[in-house]
């Protein structure tokens, strides 16, 4: 049995809850608080961490009321008895689970699977194939939590994390990033298999770390984080509060951060960012360019709504502060279709932090990924091939020998010109209509658009919020 054909029925178990009301993000909690105890008993010495007591066997051999009861004491004892990951993942855990015979059924159905066959393909892939899952079904509305991993692939592989690298996400979600930098460090070292012993502890506690401040999603990037192997530190908490202000001196940022406007009075904002604006994204792109090492080599490479890329005030002044201490070096313009909940058109910002902090961007390549392209969704899924040409401008030795219409170089003298706005880069479309050459009140709506959207995603936030509070 492949790792698709598991998660399938996983993913098809799911279906056993909904008379209890589950939703889908609760399903894949309430999962998780069970695969790993059956994950654990799979691996050996894993159940070194669980009191006996709580381990697989004992869940296993119960039913009906009984096992009920016997798994609500154990997500307590779980949640505030143990300590380590065990403790992480099931600090503030209960289940949603009000039939015993669906419990049972879960639990029976999840030891009948044929876990060798997962052992050997390996069960991070098997549990990141339950987040892919769940990231592209519409009706579960998580896709704001889940970057895809043709998109983190594609960024980890030419941001080249190294050996001995201090690398952070942020707003990590579920861990992807860190993730793919931790295979990518993996299969550009032979496993580690020559490293010393200092080296090799590096990587597992040092190398990769995050920050998410949802609460069930932090749990997700835990069991993700521990079925992959490592043991970073992952942080229950708001990067934008003080806490952030201790995240800096990292070699590698990748992340896609929330967008949106952050709410007042809800937590301490932090004291070090220059330009405390409300838009999230803008805070959350001064985060990462400060927390780089400034020796001329840290690197980052984040996803962020259009609208950082054009706007005065604000937006400006933060666009000025990055390409002065940092080389903006390519801006990815994205396709749309590709994140479920972000109707806002998205790109990907390649930049390195200079030694010094003035002038350090003298130009800014762009690549078109979006005009002229198809819909991508459930249907048509991004793979890794529509990257390619992409791919080989990044990383071509001489950028201007490549010849391709979506790809363009801006001297920052033609960026300052437009007021420093970063919206060129995109060809014409089918219609021969370029944005960029519409007139300003054209220009102007679409803006207004940009931020109508984001708007809207506010509102259904809401929404999800008086929603959990009527449950």
């Amino acid at each position: 049995m492949t790792t698709q054909e598991i998660v399938s029925k996983l993913w098809n178990l799911c279906y056993v809850l909904w008379d209890d009301g589950t939703t889908y993000l609760d399903y894949l909690n309430e999962l998780t608080y069970i695969l790993f105890l059956k994950m654990c008993s799979e691996i050996p010495d894993g159940e070194e961490q669980i009191p006996e007591k709580y381990r697989w066997a004992e869940l296993v051999k119960r039913d009906g009321i009984a096992l009920k009861d016997f798994y609500k004491e154990l997500l307590d004892y779980l949640g505030t008895k143990t300590s380590g990951r065990v403790l992480e993942i099931y600090a503030g855990s209960q289940t949603s689970i009000d039939e015993p015979k669906n419990l049972e059924k879960i639990i029976k159905s999840i030891d009948a699977l044929d876990w060798f066959s997962a052992k050997e393909e390996g069960l991070g892939d098997l549990y990141e194939g339950l987040l892919e899952k769940i990231a592209t079904e519409k009706k579960s509305g998580a896709g704001q939590y889940f970057t895809p991993r043709v998109l983190i692939d594609v960024i980890t592989e030419l941001v080249k994390p190294q050996l001995g690298e201090k690398c952070n996400d942020p707003a990590c979600g579920t861990f992807g990033f860190m993730i793919s930098a931790h295979k990518y460090v993996l299969d550009h070292n032979d496993n580690l298999i020559h490293c010393t012993t200092e080296q090799q502890d590096f990587e597992d506690i040092q190398a990769f770390t995050g920050t998410e401040l949802v609460h069930d999603t932090h749990r997700l990037a835990l069991m993700n984080a521990y079925l992959h192997d490592i043991n970073g530190k992952i942080t229950l908490g708001d990067t934008l509060s003080s806490i952030g202000m201790e995240m800096k001196d990292y070699d590698v940022v990748l992340t896609n951060p929330p967008y949106g406007i952050r709410k007042s009075g809800k937590r301490a904002f932090r004291t070090d960012i220059t330009y405390a604006t409300s838009n999230k994204q803008l805070c959350f792109l001064q985060h990462i360019y400060r927390s780089l090492k400034t020796n001329g080599k840290a690197r980052a490479a984040v996803v962020l709504p259009d609208n950082v890329l054009f706007g005065s005030g604000d937006s400006e002044k933060v666009r000025i502060d990055l390409m002065n201490k940092c080389n903006l070096d390519t801006i990815l313009r994205l396709p749309t279709g590709i994140f479920y909940a972000q109707g806002v058109k998205t790109s990907v910002l390649f930049f390195t932090r200079g030694e010094t902090d003035i002038d350090n961007t003298k130009q800014v390549w762009f690549y078109d990924l979006r005009t002229n392209m198809p819909s991508f969704g459930k249907t048509n899924q991004l793979k890794k091939e529509h990257f390619s040409d992409f791919i080989k401008a990044y990383e071509a030795a001489d950028r201007s020998s490549i010849k391709d219409e979506r790809w363009t170089c801006v001297s920052r003298e033609q960026i300052a010109a437009k007021g420093n706005e970063l919206t060129f880069g995109l060809i014409q479309d089918e219609n021969n209509i370029v944005p960029e050459d519409l007139p300003e009140p054209i220009v102007s709506a679409q803006n207004c658009l940009s931020q109508l959207e984001i708007a809207t995603d506010l509102i259904k936030e809401v929404v999800r919020e008086l929603q959990k509070t009527e449950k």
